[in-house]
Formats: structure tokens, C-alpha cells, sequence
């Protein structure tokens, strides 16, 4: 399994797959002039702006396969249209997932990898 930071939400009308990648991150950087972590602080503690919800989300939706028009229709729809409050715990979600990846997904371990019971070091020989 790779460590993606895909994160599949239900969220609006239906279920969407989020991911920032490191080109989503590095455009958010630039849309909110501050660092990925910057604005997952601001969202955790009240501080954020209106900008770091929209931007988190609809670059979520981009990264995780939707066309960039229909990211920004839904967002204009979900986001800019509705109460500020009601997607700040979905841009956390997305963001956090985007900066550490989806809880879901084991750190370190590849897959299989955690059930091996072998003793036998990879570089020993058998013989």
C-alpha cells in the first residue's frame, strides 16, 4: 500500500476522495501565504480564514481525481454558499490527512509486512 493521504469522506451530496498532494500543498501555500501546517493550526485553533476552508477542500477534491471546474462548482455549491463553520472539521480532516497521511494507513509498514513471522535475517543465508 502507498502512503497516499487519500481520504474518502462523506461529505455534501455523496461520498468524495480527498487528497493533497505535494502539488496541491505547494498551490495552498501559495492561495493562503501561509505553510500546510500553518493553516491546519489556524483550523484547529478558531484562527482560520474563509480562504483556508474553500482552498483546503477544493484542492482536496482536484487531488483526489475531480476536474478542477467541477471541484470549484461543488465548492462554490457546499462551501461558499453554507455556513463557514460547517466545513472547517472537513478541511482539518482533508488537510491533516494530506500532512500525515490517512489514519487508516499503517506508518512504516508496507503491506504483509506487520504478519511476518520469520526469524531468519534477510541477509543469513538457509544454507
Amino acid at each position: 500500500m502507498s502512503r497516499d493521504a487519500r481520504i474518502e469522506l462523506d461529505w455534501a451530496d455523496g461520498t468524495y476522495a480527498f487528497r493533497l498532494g505535494w502539488g496541491q500543498l505547494g498551490e495552498l501555500q501559495e492561495k493562503t501565504d501561509a505553510g500546510p501546517y500553518v493553516v491546519l493550526n489556524r483550523l484547529h485553533s478558531g484562527q482560520w480564514r474563509v480562504e483556508d476552508v474553500s482552498n483546503v477542500i477544493r484542492l482536496g477534491l482536484i487531488g483526489g481525481g475531480l476536474a478542477p471546474a467541477e471541484a470549484l462548482k461543488i465548492v462554490r455549491t457546499y462551501v461558499e454558499a453554507r455556513p463557514p463553520m460547517e466545513n472547517v472539521p472537513i478541511a482539518q480532516a482533508v488537510l491533516a490527512a494530506g500532512l500525515i497521511g490517512a489514519p487508516e494507513e499503517k506508518l512504516g509498514e508496507a503491506e504483509g509486512e506487520a504478519e511476518s513471522d520469520s526469524t531468519t535475517s534477510p541477509t543469513e543465508s538457509s544454507e
